[in-house]
């Protein structure tokens, strides 16, 4: 793993509240809530970098000059379905970001992805795109999602996961090293099905109550 493009944001809030993700005994409601005030904790670190700017205001006292983001575009775009439990907590920190959305789902034998539905704001090209998905396993769903962003144009891209495995933080890395990834945690290693150990299951049915 390069430690250049990876984030692990280890705060005190983020691991307790990424702790009780993890128990299986948590609530479709409390894991669902948990995600997305995450999402808030890990945007407030994947959006440190953007630029700011100086305008007028006038407090009761007088008037002063006080930074305020320069208005570069921004987008967020979930990896269905799981990714949408965290864009909530995302538009809660940049209420006007852009929404896109892209489908993809896992081949269960070659556990590669397949997509089926990519729905993105027209101006993709012109705005910084933080991709979200609670989960970096394989890395394949993320690194197509990535490539997808890039063939409309995007070139200032990163991503925001929960949890991270080695192994999927490898594979973006080794397809698209331009690309900053930020997560809760980086994990042991995947099973022979694919999911994080020790993880937290299957985020999206968690999120949604389906299983």
């Amino acid at each position: 793993m390069t430690p250049s493009t990876l984030h692990v944001v280890d705060h005190p809030l983020l691991l307790h509240k990424l702790t009780i993700l993890r128990d299986k005994n948590t609530s479709t409601k409390d894991f669902r809530e948990l995600v997305g005030e995450i999402g808030m904790l890990l945007t407030y670190e994947a959006t440190r970098d953007l630029p700011l700017t100086e305008k007028e205001v006038e407090t009761p006292l007088c008037k002063t000059t006080a930074p305020t983001l320069k208005g570069k575009k921004f987008a967020v775009v979930p990896i269905l379905r799981a990714g949408l439990g965290l864009v909530e907590g995302v538009l809660r920190m940049v209420p006007s970001a852009r929404v896109g959305h892209i489908g993809l789902y896992r081949d269960e034998e070659t556990l590669e992805p397949v997509t089926y539905f990519c729905k993105l704001p027209k101006d993709i090209d012109q705005r910084e795109a933080l991709i979200v998905d609670p989960m970096l396993a394989t890395g394949g769903s993320a690194a197509a999602a990535i490539s997808f962003l890039k063939q409309y144009g995007c070139r200032q891209i990163k991503l925001m996961v929960l949890l991270a495995a080695p192994e999927g933080v490898r594979r973006v890395q080794e397809e698209h090293p331009d690309v900053e990834i930020y997560c809760g945690a980086v994990d042991d290693h995947l099973n022979e099905h694919g999911y994080i150990v020790p993880g937290l299951g299957d985020a999206g049915d968690r999120i949604f109550g389906t299983k």
